[in-house]
């Protein structure tokens, strides 16, 4: 049998937190074997990046500890290896393919000079010789115009472009192991099997051996050969990706796999890894007839917003003797939403989604076209009406945490907008609201008073889900909010989007590039291809019975599992 080119040993890695050393890694023990794909699957906090830092010396010093166990790279103990013997193999023989592209490279440096300073450090080729091999590397990654690209700054060019040169800079070496730390978080779907299939062939190609990261059981089980699961800093289970898939043993990989929204099967609730763990999972159907029902009453009334031939251009480039340089991101877009009705809009990053979202919200407005809510043409009010409005449409965005004032309590961020738009008597009855709406959103009372870098993803989605509620609304555009959550996250948020529909009759615009999240929670479903709706259906028809090639191609692109 093959000897292992990684092997970790009842390894504990412990931090300290307000002077006291908190355990987070117990005893985890694994093996990579030489041209081998490895997955580690599991939420935030469950470990899987903690580890990989641990195999690569990047853990912070002072604060992080290895209490027990060992790292073994080709039979060598590097577990307790200096920063300096860590260098030598660190990008040369172990590399990192990182979550975040664009907080990895630097900003002021171009593409290629950054892929070539990995090659000056780690080898004795030319400068020639480098570019020559950088420019190899970017054909290699399938980037489009390799020459280009090298001159580029990380911000000219896509999040699949930006994570492809992240990946040249770790193969660049032509590394025995590769880590890939979600690597394709928040990637459109096409992107993300694009990159997947990529990390596939150089593997092939090169042989070497990879650790693949993610808290998606479909996504892992479509690249890796064997998969670890991770469960708050324990391996909970590790077999073949077919037996962890098709037949998993512990409760907590039985909740990954069930969390995940279904393309053949629309659930009324989507089951939590809580209702797995607490015996409580239920996976009841809405029958044909429900359906059907609940769409003839949605639709069997007037429109609360027409949108009709929008058109969004910016301009490009100004000329002194002819006409300027446009680019149309929204193209004459015309459709209706009903009140009570979800409306999924989705497409590749760069077709528009967030345009028209911004157009119809009065934040960025449209150059040409009309948008009529209640019947009133909103592209034409004054600065007053503009504010009444925005009572009536709100929006939860992408980033929680960035559209949180870090410096105010999350409960005084709730009650700004009643205040704004004076809602309530006095700042007693407005906190009471506030109480009321944590409540609502699975918060504590206590949570009123602390701020938004003490929650976790989740729990800062659920306050800008409140925030945004706050105020009323009826038209409440989803954009984007929950692509960077965890599956089981996911499935939280999207069962309170769910449930304050019920309860508060909105209407929402589910901005999203994911079609499997976009079919869950939508009645229709509007698919944007290069600014322009490429086609509109009723959600399950669109999946079970997509019209045109390019709806295909992102059905064909959601992981699906072994």
């Amino acid at each position: 049998m093959k000897e292992p080119i990684l092997r970790v040993e009842n390894l504990s890695i412990s931090f300290l937190q307000e002077k006291k050393w908190n355990e987070v890694i117990h005893s985890i023990s694994f093996e990579v074997f030489p041209n081998e794909i490895v997955g580690i699957v599991g939420e935030s906090g469950s470990g899987k990046s903690v580890s990989s830092l641990a195999v690569m010396g990047l853990l912070p010093k002072n604060v992080s500890d290895l209490n027990t166990g060992s790292i073994h790279f080709k039979n060598e103990n590097i577990t307790n290896y200096s920063e300096k013997a860590f260098q030598k193999i660190r990008g040369k023989k172990v590399s990192m393919i990182f979550q975040e592209p664009m907080s990895s490279l630097n900003p002021s440096i171009n593409c290629g000079e950054q892929v070539a300073e990995i090659l000056e450090t780690h080898t004795n080729l030319s400068e020639k010789e480098i570019k020559a091999e950088v420019l190899r590397l970017f054909d290699q990654v399938k980037l489009p115009d390799p020459i280009t690209i090298y001159n580029k700054y990380p911000h000219q060019i896509s999040g699949g472009q930006k994570q492809r040169v992240m990946i040249a800079m770790a193969i660049a070496c032509k590394p025995e192991i590769l880590i890939a730390d979600e690597p394709t978080t928040a990637l459109d779907v096409t992107v993300q099997q694009e990159i997947i299939l990529l990390l596939k062939n150089l593997q092939q190609e090169t042989g070497m051996s990879i650790l693949f990261i993610s808290h998606d059981l479909s996504l892992i089980s479509e690249i890796c050969d064997r998969i670890l699961v991770m469960y708050k800093g324990e391996i909970v289970e590790q077999n073949s990706a077919l037996n962890i898939f098709k037949n998993p043993e512990h409760i907590y990989t039985k909740a990954l796999i069930a969390s995940r929204p279904s393309l053949n099967v629309r659930l009324k609730r989507l089951p939590t890894i809580q209702d797995y763990l607490s015996g409580t999972e239920n996976a009841a159907a809405i029958s044909k007839e429900e359906r059907k029902e609940h769409l003839d009453k949605l639709y069997n009334q007037k429109p609360l917003l027409r949108v009709e031939n929008v058109e969004k251009e910016y301009l490009l480039k100004t000329h002194l003797f002819k006409s300027n340089d446009y680019f149309k991101a929204v193209n004459n877009v015309s459709f209706k939403m009903y009140e009570g009705e979800t409306l999924g809009l989705v497409g590749e990053s760069g077709c528009g989604k967030s345009t028209l979202g911004n157009a119809i919200l009065q934040l960025d407005p449209a150059t040409k076209g009309q948008i009529f809510y209640r019947e009133k043409d909103i592209t034409k009010l004054s600065k007053s009406e503009l504010k009444e409005l925005r009572k009536e449409i709100q929006i939860i965005f992408q980033d929680p945490f960035a559209s949180l004032n870090p410096k105010i309590t999350v409960g005084e961020a709730i009650l700004e907008p009643m205040k704004v738009h004076k809602l309530c008597a006095n700042d007693k009855e407005r906190k009471e609201k506030v109480l009321d709406l944590l409540n609502k959103v699975g918060l504590l009372p206590e949570h009123y008073d602390r701020y938004p870098h003490e929650f976790s993803g989740g729990q800062r989605q659920r306050i800008g889900i409140a925030r945004t509620i706050a105020v009323n609304p009826k038209l409440i555009i989803c954009d984007e909010s929950v692509s960077a959550l965890d599956i089981s996250v996911q499935a939280q948020v999207l069962n309170l989007l769910n449930d304050l529909k019920d309860n508060f009759g909105f209407t929402y615009l589910f901005i999203s590039h994911d079609l499997a999240v976009v079919k869950y929670i939508s009645d229709q479903i509007i698919v944007m291809n290069k600014g322009k709706i490429e086609e509109q259906n009723e959600a399950d028809a669109l999946i079970e019975h997509p019209q045109k090639p390019y709806t295909q191609k992102l059905i064909n692109a959601i992981p699906k599992g072994i």
